[in-house]
């Protein structure tokens, strides 16, 4: 981490935020904007480092501001060549975020909630209970301490995934701030079509998403057939039930060849079975939507486990055979705890006090 951690950190900020900073500093608007592509485009991680700015004015940012990283706590590499990155934000909070390579493109799971107040009963993140919401800035960090630490170029191609630890949209607000800086040609430069937000089925905010003028595709986490089943594997869904879940999802605005995904983690013996395929098909009827299905990771603190290889065909060819896209995804970074629900710090890091 930088030093001046008690100074304002400066990640976070939009171009008009900056330009109002830089005013107050007695330098015209345009210099904000020089400084958003300084940190976002270009990704620089030190305020000295920022020569198209005068030397007095970088003296007078750094007095008061710095540019704050995330601190890697950990590092901890698959032999399928994905990593799991232990992160510590300013105020101690640990958070964790997974970096997957692949043969034309990296993609990051990015965190945007420490912890997670959802209580889904198969997932790792569950067991920590909800710490905070992460702001904008701590968004956007996760990006850059990964991309720092792996010598990602800033022209690399990136996908994003917010499917690590949290619900994103009961963080909505500062998810989307940072997904802007992201999306923005000026800022990181990522197609909203290359960003996704993974929800359990917060109804509200789903409808909200669909009014957002640059959206990021959506995928809704279903794991069950029917209201009794998911209701007993996601408690929300008692809140927000499936049928208003789906209902929300049909009048979701689609851009052309766009489609909805669905995520539904396969628990042997639970919600893998032909009639749970049969339920499903029934319920995404007539949608312009996919399903990933994922087989579970299992692990020693929860007591559910993988179906074998062959269930996992047959669910696929039921979906398939009533013409629902499914498409199996076996996790990465299983070996390290980087897997789909595995994120739970595991008692690594503990909080400064």
């Amino acid at each position: 981490m930088n030093a001046g951690i008690h100074n304002q950190d400066l990640l976070g900020l939009d171009s008009q935020e900056l330009e109002r900073l830089v005013q107050s500093l007695g330098k015209a608007p345009y210099r904000g904007r020089q400084l958003y592509r300084a940190l976002y485009r270009r990704q620089e991680s030190n305020l000295a480092a920022l020569t198209d700015l005068d030397r007095d004015f970088r003296r007078a940012l750094a007095a008061h501001y710095n540019i704050a990283y995330p601190d890697v706590q950990g590092e901890f590499v698959s032999k399928d060549g994905a990593a799991r990155y232990l992160l510590r934000l300013q105020d101690g909070t640990a958070i964790e975020t997974v970096y997957m390579p692949e043969e034309e493109r990296i993609t990051l799971c990015l965190s945007s909630q420490a912890g997670c107040a959802v209580d889904c009963r198969f997932c790792f993140t569950a067991l920590l209970g909800l710490q905070r919401n992460l702001s904008a800035g701590e968004i956007l960090g996760q990006v850059l301490a990964v991309a720092k630490a792996r010598a990602i170029p800033p022209s690399s191609r990136l996908n994003l995934v917010f499917m690590g630890m949290g619900e994103p949209l009961l963080n909505l607000a500062q998810v989307m701030k940072a997904i802007r800086i992201l999306a923005d040609p000026q800022g990181f430069g990522i197609p909203l079509r290359r960003i996704t937000i993974s929800t359990s089925g917060i109804v509200p905010r789903i409808r909200e998403l669909a009014l957002e003028p640059g959206r990021p595709k959506l995928a809704v986490s279903l794991n069950a057939s029917s209201e009794e089943q998911r209701s007993e594997l996601m408690p929300i869904n008692r809140k927000y039930p499936l049928r208003e879940v789906l209902r929300a999802c049909r009048a979701y605005p689609l851009r052309a060849r766009e489609l909805l995904t669905f995520e539904y983690v396969l628990l042997g013996g639970l919600n893998d079975t032909d009639a749970d395929a049969l339920r499903v098909a029934e319920l995404l009827r007539g949608m312009r939507a996919k399903i990933n299905l994922i087989p579970y990771n299992p692990g020693s603190e929860l007591p559910y486990h993988a179906p074998p290889r062959e269930r996992v065909l047959a669910f696929q060819q039921l979906l398939t055979e009533r013409r629902i896209p499914a498409y199996i995804r076996i996790s990465r970074g299983q070996d390290v705890g980087a897997a789909c629900g595995q994120l739970r710090l595991a008692g690594m890091l503990k909080p400064k006090g």
